[in-house]
């Protein structure tokens, strides 16, 4: 079996459980570690290793690159994910901002490895017969919570379901 069989085999039989909650967006994700945990089955089945590096590709300002990469032992397939480090977030020391950066980009980088689709399942968007409430206008406050969020592993369109957010917004949330 190719490493292109390999990766394809666990792209598709693939599954990990949204087992964590994030209280801010009000909804259950899979976080780098669920990932990894998910995929040892599958590494030992197809012979293959899973390996997750960081490289910080700008001092100013700081944009960490994550690779992710499975090998059989003569061939590799890898993915990227490229995340900046919010120097501004408040509430967390200089340690916790780069693996807060860390941590997105490695779930982002296996997931685009995989395949994951980290939308949100239909249950989760499922008002089940009642009324949404209206969008909240995006404040000093909120977009900075947002910013945290984000930073977190939290999801853009999470924040789009609570709050209008302008392009500007979304830029700011972005960077």
């Amino acid at each position: 079996m190719t490493i292109n069989e390999k990766l394809s085999k666990i792209q598709v039989e693939f599954k990990s459980k949204k087992s964590r909650f994030n209280s801010f967006g009000k909804y259950h994700f899979r976080s780098a570690e669920d990932i990894l945990e998910a995929t040892k089955p599958f590494l030992k089945e197809l012979k293959v290793t899973v390996t997750v590096d960081e490289e910080l590709v700008s001092f100013d300002p700081p944009v960490m690159q994550v690779t992710a990469t499975i090998s059989d032992g003569k061939d590799t397939i890898n993915s990227k994910a490229v995340v900046g480090v919010d120097l501004d977030q408040k509430g967390m020391q200089m340690p916790q901002r780069y693996g807060a950066a860390s941590s997105y980009g490695k779930k982002y980088a296996l997931g685009n490895l995989f395949l994951i689709d980290d939308t949100q399942d239909s249950d989760a968007t499922n008002t089940h017969g009642k009324a949404t409430a209206a969008k909240q206008t995006m404040t000093k406050e909120s977009l900075a919570k947002a910013k945290e969020y984000i930073a977190k592993g939290g999801s853009l369109n999470a924040i789009k379901a609570k709050y209008v957010v302008t392009k500007k917004h979304e830029e700011m949330l972005t960077l």
